[in-house]
C-alpha cells in the first residue's frame, strides 16, 4: 500500500486527490491530509513544510517518492494511468515533467497563507 500526503487544504490538491480515490483499487492507498491535526510528523522523513510544498509517497518499505515521482508511483498503481507513468518515465519526457511540476509547485506554495510564519 502506498501512503499519499497530500494538502488537504488545497482545493486543486482535494479535487486531485478526490480524482484518484475515485478510480483507484480499494486498499491501494492510504490518503493522509498533512494539514489534519493528528498528522505526526515525528516517524516521517519530511515536515509539514516540505509536504506543502511538494507531494509525497511512501511505499510499504518506507521508500520516499518526491515531487514528479511520488505522481509516477501513484499513476502507475491505478490501471487508467499506468500508461502515463511509462510515458512520463522516458528520460526524454521526465526533466521537462519534473521542472515543469517544479516551477507550478513553487508557484502554489508561494500562495499558501495559513503555512507562512
Amino acid at each position: 500500500m502506498l501512503t499519499v500526503f497530500f494538502d488537504g487544504k488545497c482545493g486543486m490538491c482535494n479535487r486531485e486527490i478526490n480524482f484518484y480515490r475515485r478510480i483507484a483499487k480499494k486498499g491501494a492507498f492510504k490518503w493522509q491530509d498533512v494539514t489534519d491535526s493528528s498528522m505526526n510528523f515525528d516517524n516521517e522523513q519530511f515536515s509539514l513544510e516540505q509536504s506543502l510544498k511538494l507531494l509525497h509517497v511512501k511505499d510499504q518499505d518506507n521508500k520516499l517518492f518526491v515531487g514528479v515521482d511520488a505522481f509516477l508511483i501513484i499513476w502507475s498503481k491505478i490501471p487508467f494511468f499506468k500508461w502515463l507513468a511509462k510515458l512520463g518515465s522516458l528520460p526524454v519526457i521526465y526533466p521537462i515533467l519534473n521542472k515543469a511540476y517544479h516551477v507550478f509547485a513553487k508557484w502554489r506554495f508561494g500562495r499558501i497563507t495559513y503555512c507562512k510564519h
